[in-house]
């Protein structure tokens, strides 16, 4: 029977050891403990400046084309904004635009012009994270708050920062300090629960992951974390009801399908766990657990020449992904389902 040790909080895939094939399933953290910011999925999270503050629905830039008409140069458009609150509204617009190099030049010359115009800080703080500049967006969100000590949306911002860079103490002092000027801040719950989970505190992410769902019931993610979380604490139950969930509010959520996919292969539902590690494939056909996973699947079954497959598949996945430790593994076990024929 296979059995599901505690899961691991770090980069690389994590297994159990299943002692009837001597195999190990790959319990992965991917992608999805990226922390949460208002830049993920949209960005919704824009202010204005501080005399109008409020939220700014804006159009997420991954799906909206730039637009076609011909741009004057920068520094012309950057004049067009004579005060810190207009160029931060221009900011706005050319982020409606995705013209994020643009809509960064006006959110530094409007905290050039107002250097405690806390909403241009923010914005830059948000660009920068989309463009992937972590360290500059941390320090323009650090800004932000030093500009507005109340400004709670920052402080979760920044705290989301800090976890990308692995900060993770500090993240969660920020976190909470988020929570304390905001106590119904969902995606403040959410990043201080991954923050608690890096640092060994289970019990404390999970009460963590719980809140942030009833607060953005709506969100996937904090339902997926809490089932991985239930997952480490052996509460298998939960964890199922948790990730399924994370699929129902997100179908084609990878990690979740997995997931689930080791739950019912840990009970030895193989024609269960071999659907969702199908499906997990193909709500991401580059994820390489899913394939490793099905390769156990296929050799539980007696299945070798699909087994060995899938496994090559999972392999390249995982060179290519920079896994190497990884992608050893399941060219080792493919090597040895087919010494096994």
């Amino acid at each position: 029977m296979v059995r599901f040790h505690g899961l691991q909080s770090d980069d690389s895939p994590v297994h159990s050891r299943c002692f009837t094939h001597h195999l190990e399933l790959v319990m992965g953290i991917s992608k999805s403990f990226v922390p949460l910011s208002l830049f993920t999925l949209t960005l919704s999270g824009l202010v204005l400046p501080s005399h109008a503050r409020a939220y700014s629905v804006v159009t997420d830039t991954s799906s909206t084309p730039s637009t076609t008409i011909a741009q004057p140069h920068l520094a012309q458009q950057i004049a067009q904004g004579q005060t810190a609150q207009e160029q931060i509204e221009l900011g706005l617009q050319y982020i409606q635009q995705g013209q994020l190099d643009l809509a960064i030049a006006a959110f530094q010359q409007a905290a050039q012009l107002d250097p405690n115009e806390a909403a241009a800080y923010y914005n830059l703080g948000l660009a920068f994270r989309q463009q992937g500049q972590l360290e500059s967006s941390a320090n323009a969100f650090f800004r932000a708050i030093q500009a507005d000590p109340q400004f709670a949306i920052a402080y979760a911002n920044l705290g989301a920062a800090l976890l990308e860079a692995n900060n993770f103490q500090r993240a969660e002092e920020y976190l909470q300090r988020a929570i304390a000027l905001d106590p119904n801040l969902g995606l403040a719950y959410y990043n201080l629960g991954l923050a608690q989970q890096y640092n060994g505190q289970d019990v404390r992410a999970i009460a963590s992951f719980q809140r942030a769902i009833e607060l953005s019931p709506n969100a996937p993610e904090p339902a997926y974390h809490l089932g991985q979380a239930y997952l480490r604490q052996n509460r298998i139950a939960e964890a199922e009801a948790s990730l399924n969930r994370a699929v129902a509010l997100f179908p084609n959520y990878a990690e979740a399908h997995y997931s689930l996919g080791t739950i019912l292969y840990g009970r030895n539902d193989i024609n269960g766990a071999l659907a969702s590690f199908r499906r997990s494939a193909e709500s991401n056909v580059n994820y390489p657990n899913a394939y490793y996973g099905a390769g156990l699947v296929f050799l539980r079954q007696g299945n070798v020449a699909d087994a060995q497959q899938m496994l090559v598949y999972a392999r390249d996945l995982f060179n290519s992904q920079g896994n190497t430790a990884w992608a050893t593994r399941a060219e080792q076990l493919r090597q040895q389902a087919g010494q096994g024929r």
